[in-house]
Order: C-alpha cells, then sequence, then structure tokens
C-alpha cells in the first residue's frame, strides 16, 4: 500500500558526512509530514529531525546545526543531510511519514522504513 524505502547509511569516520535519503511510494494523496528517527543499541527510538509538506522542521536540540532535512515534494523524497558525525550518532536511522491514503479509510496514518544502518568510527 505505502512503502518507505531508506538509503544512504554506511561506515563513516568521525567527523564524515552522510546524506539519507528515503522515498514514499503507493496510493496515496498526500504526505503530511516526513521525519528521521534513530535507534541506537540499546536506546529507546528517538526523534531526529521532521519536516512538514509546508516545509516547516524541528530538530532534536542535540543535532541542531550539524543535520539538515529537507525534502523534494516531487519525488516524495526527504533527505537528512549529516555533518560533523559523531561516535554517539551511531544507531539505525528510521524514516517516518505521515501520509493521506488514496481509498478509504484515508487517514493520516504513520507510515516506517525498515531502517538504514549509520556507523560512526575509526
Amino acid at each position: 500500500q505505502v512503502q518507505l524505502v531508506e538509503s544512504g547509511g554506511g561506515l563513516v569516520q568521525p567527523g564524515g558526512s552522510l546524506r539519507l535519503s528515503c522515498a514514499a511510494s503507493g496510493s496515496f494523496v498526500s504526505i503530511n509530514a516526513m521525519g528521521w528517527y534513530r535507534q541506537a543499541p540499546g536506546k529507546q527510538r528517538e526523534l531526529v529531525a521532521v519536516i512538514t509538506s509546508g516545509g516547516s522542521t524541528n530538530y532534536v536540540d542535540s543535532e541542531k546545526g550539524r543535520f539538515t532535512i529537507s525534502r523534494d515534494s516531487a519525488k516524495n523524497t526527504v533527505y537528512l543531510q549529516m555533518n560533523s558525525l559523531k561516535a554517539e550518532d551511531t544507531a539505525v536511522y528510521y524514516c517516518n511519514a505521515l501520509i493521506t491514503l488514496a481509498t478509504m479509510p484515508r487517514g493520516p496514518f504513520y507510515y516506517w522504513g525498515q531502517g538504514t544502518q549509520v556507523t560512526v568510527s575509526s
């Protein structure tokens, strides 16, 4: 029905950069908001950043200035540019989207991607 597919994770050295992408596909009318969460081993999943359909953004305080979320509405894709990466950024990063479906029940509903591993290590 709706799929979110992440890409762009990998191994990077401390201080390096990565850009994550998440593309939504399926039968829907609109994407109300898209965001990124992460879950480190032994920790709860936490919000990293979110962007609304209007372009408003919100970041967890610790990532302000290092991470930038953006979206390409024409491609139904959200990006997370991560700079100055630290070891503590190591986690599985999940894409999340609030989507209004094309068929009943329209929702909106939250959907999750499968996650992409980001490892920051020398």
